[in-house]
């Protein structure tokens, strides 16, 4: 699914991230959600690669990407340390400054990377999530019945974890057709299921969101007044919940001084693999007139 693409393994503090890059422009480093890994991006990739250097990489815990031990705090699946991950994949190919954009968890590591790493991220594309406090903040019973996934993973070592390792395919199968509402997502669901089908994955699946629900929170609060200055966008999916509950641009309005643009796509939740050709425009439209890192 990337042909042309050098897939390799990146040394960072913590162990190896995996990477697919290819492509010649500026760097642009390309981060998945839940429950997927760096092949969301295969529908999108030869495409962006005619005009950007691709770095489409694994988050910790997914994919190809190190696994390491949890923690009571949850910090070594926090965001600011999987947004660590990447900048020392950056540094070690060479790019000081890039540009970002994200999905989902990815996102959420995007947004702390900017914040984290304010001289190095050029801009900031986030697709489908606002956020992670301020949609905490908002819980109430439609976003808790939406997404209830976020209730379910946070709860105490070992109890989703075992529930999920029981039929790892009907979960994932599960998510992808909950939050895209019935979309094909083929040979990737099976390099998904591959890469998700190990205990040590789904457990460090389930540190990420009890990452989220506690050390994160607590990050963001630290630094919410601190706002970013870089220009960013935001992509949703209109048939999901974030464009139901949300106004995207106006929230994360709160979160910088430059102006923030945006628009909701013809999708549920898996934007780049549901409509791949709006992804690639919408995000050629944001990166292309920008300065180049």
């Amino acid at each position: 699914m990337f042909e042309g693409f050098e897939p390799r393994f990146v040394e960072v503090s913590d162990g190896q991230i995996f990477c697919q890059i290819g492509g010649e422009g500026p760097p642009l480093l390309l981060l998945h959600g839940n429950p997927q890994t760096h092949v969301m991006w295969h529908k999108c990739a030869p495409a962006l690669a005619e005009d950007y250097h691709l770095v489409i990489a694994d988050l910790r815990g997914y994919g190809d990407s190190l696994v390491v031990e949890s923690d009571p705090e949850h910090f070594n699946y926090s965001k600011r340390k999987m947004a660590q991950d990447m900048a020392e994949v950056m540094t070690a190919l060479g790019h000081d400054r890039f540009f970002v954009a994200g999905h989902d968890r990815g996102g959420r590591v995007a947004h702390r990377l900017a914040r984290d790493h304010r001289e190095r991220v050029a801009a900031l594309s986030v697709l489908d999530i606002c956020p992670t406090l301020e949609m905490y903040e908002a819980t109430d019973m439609d976003f808790a019945t939406a997404y209830f996934h976020w209730f379910f993973l946070i709860q105490p070592y070992d109890l989703p974890e075992r529930m999920i390792m029981e039929d790892p395919y009907k979960w994932m199968d599960a998510c992808l057709q909950k939050w895209s509402g019935g979309h094909e997502f083929g040979d990737a669901e099976h390099a998904y299921l591959k890469a998700f089908d190990d205990p040590k994955r789904i457990h460090a699946c389930c540190e990420d969101y009890r990452a989220s629900a506690t050390i994160d929170l607590v990050h963001d609060r630290e630094d919410r007044d601190q706002k970013l200055d870089i220009p960013l966008q935001v992509l949703w999916g209109a048939k999901g919940l974030v464009g139901r509950k949300f106004k995207p641009i106006e929230v994360w309005q709160d979160y910088t001084t430059a102006t923030v643009v945006g628009q909701g796509m013809p999708t549920g939740h898996f934007i780049p693999e549901e409509d791949p050709l709006g992804t690639i425009a919408a995000i050629k439209e944001f990166f292309d007139p920008l300065p180049r890192p």
